[in-house]
């Protein structure tokens, strides 16, 4: 029986275009968001080494998902990427990783829905107005009128981005990519 952890076969496979590629050893910029929890984070000032995953969209159960959603490479498996991280929570916390964000377009109500559906143990944050996504210059790609970023996970040391993994595929891996890295690469 497929589960919403089940990735469809045939997924497009994205390629790499040249859209993160200005991301590694960036500093964030001092933009506060809105998370899961009610609190507001600048993303200027996370402490120590944080993995933030930037997903497209969480789908919902009661809601169709955009038109021709598996024919866009890189679009399907938000879900998947999301439980992965909370899979590998723990994990991460092992390899000095100070705190586990999830950032996407989603205002922070959807979020909440998701967060508590698939019981992450850490905040999803919002970037509903694309503040982030704009000064940093996100790669994204449109849906049905939505602005979606396009997956990828970053790894910062305080507020600089240590290492960006882009393109994501298949997302259901990233958590284990993440871990590969974090292993190699120690704070």
């Amino acid at each position: 029986m497929a589960t919403s952890l089940d990735l469809p076969e045939g997924l497009p496979v994205p390629e790499d275009d040249g859209g993160a590629q200005h991301l590694a050893g960036m500093a964030m910029p001092r933009v506060e968001l809105p998370t899961t929890s009610g609190s507001i984070v600048d993303v200027a000032k996370f402490p120590g080494r944080t993995v933030l995953y930037v997903y497209p969209m969480t789908g919902r159960p009661d809601q169709a998902l955009p038109t021709g959603w598996d024919d866009i490479p890189g679009a399907r498996g938000c879900t998947p990427q999301s439980c992965g991280f909370r899979d590998h929570f723990e994990d991460l916390k092992a390899l000095g990783v100070s705190q586990v964000y999830g950032l996407s377009t989603q205002d922070s109500a959807y979020q909440q829905e998701a967060r508590d559906r698939l019981h992450l143990p850490f905040d999803l944050i919002s970037d509903e107005h694309f503040k982030l996504g704009d000064i940093m210059r996100l790669p994204h790609f449109e849906v049905d009128g939505r602005r979606l970023f396009k997956r990828m996970a970053l790894i910062l040391d305080g507020a600089r981005i240590r290492h960006v993994f882009y393109p994501v595929f298949p997302p259901d891996r990233n958590a284990d990519d993440v871990i590969a890295w974090l292993e190699a690469n120690p704070a």
